[in-house]
């Protein structure tokens, strides 16, 4: 079976652990029982552990209960850069291998219920665990227009190294302010012309993470003085996201080649639209 999954990304600002958006660019998997255990793999992450401690066959694994089978991983999501790579290469290979649980097994995996429930559904989610710890996600409206800009740099950030620098508490003031930046976004969201460029300002992680990624600050600033809506961290980084519409994004997007270039930083800018379909199964 294939399955065909996009990538994600988390917190869009303010909404920490609980927002996350899919976009369009895809890890597809497909498993095959066989008489004994291979792996091929192309695209991102190609020839990364191309053996059984490969993510997506340890997933294969878990499903079947045996490991008589031939994997195959086709990804354009690159690894550890804030889309959502793990979240959305468990979830496919659960559902490549038959599972009915993919998204309680990505979640279980990754640790992150957003990004797998944006896979797995599509759209724009809010997603969490419950005390019971059953993930429970909800799709919420996301405007037509929406687009993003995703400025990928080749320096990877792992999840673990962006948590390390958080702090166990925050300041009452900055729970409050990020509570009201949420609600905000989520208005902005599901119709542009309420959109409020602040509400995608953060500070439960971003201000903590800037010093990891000297240039983000700029980068950030940078989008929106070139006519993005708003602009933030995907996920933990080092991809940073802007939101845009069909006028500004061609120009967001110029605009972060051109800093790219001019600060030597090696990566991709993409222009990207909300994926609203969620897991496809072949």
């Amino acid at each position: 079976m294939l399955a065909r999954v996009p990538a994600s990304s988390a917190n869009l600002g303010p909404g920490f652990d609980a927002l996350a958006v899919a976009l369009t660019r895809y890890v597809e998997v497909t498993v095959t029982v066989a008489d004994h255990f291979s792996i091929s793999s192309e695209g991102c992450g190609a020839g990364q552990f191309d053996d059984e401690r490969h993510l997506g066959a340890r997933v294969a694994a878990r499903v079947l209960g045996h490991r008589n089978f031939a994997i195959h991983v086709n990804s354009e999501i690159p690894l550890s850069r804030g889309l959502g790579s793990s979240a959305a290469l468990a979830l496919a290979a659960a559902a490549a291998a038959g599972s009915s649980s993919s998204l309680t097994i990505a979640c279980e995996v990754d640790g992150h219920a957003e990004n797998a429930a944006a896979s797995m559904y599509g759209g724009l989610v809010v997603a969490g665990v419950d005390d019971r710890g059953e993930v429970v996600a909800r799709p919420l409206e996301l405007d037509e227009g929406w687009r993003f800009v995703a400025v990928v740099p080749d320096e990877e950030l792992s999840t673990v190294a962006a948590r390390r620098v958080l702090p166990a508490q925050v300041p009452f003031t900055d729970a409050v302010r990020n509570v009201g930046a949420v609600a905000f976004l989520i208005a902005g969201l599901a119709r542009r012309e309420l959109f409020l460029a602040a509400s995608m300002d953060d500070w439960l992680h971003q201000p903590y993470r800037m010093p990891l990624l000297p240039f983000a600050s700029t980068l950030l600033g940078r989008l929106r003085a070139a006519g993005a809506a708003g602009s933030c961290w995907s996920g933990a980084g080092s991809t940073m996201l802007a939101l845009c519409d069909g006028a500004s994004s061609s120009s967001v997007a110029t605009a972060a080649r051109d800093f790219l270039v001019e600060h030597s930083i090696p990566g991709v800018v993409w222009e990207l639209d909300a994926d609203r379909r969620g897991l496809q199964l072949t």
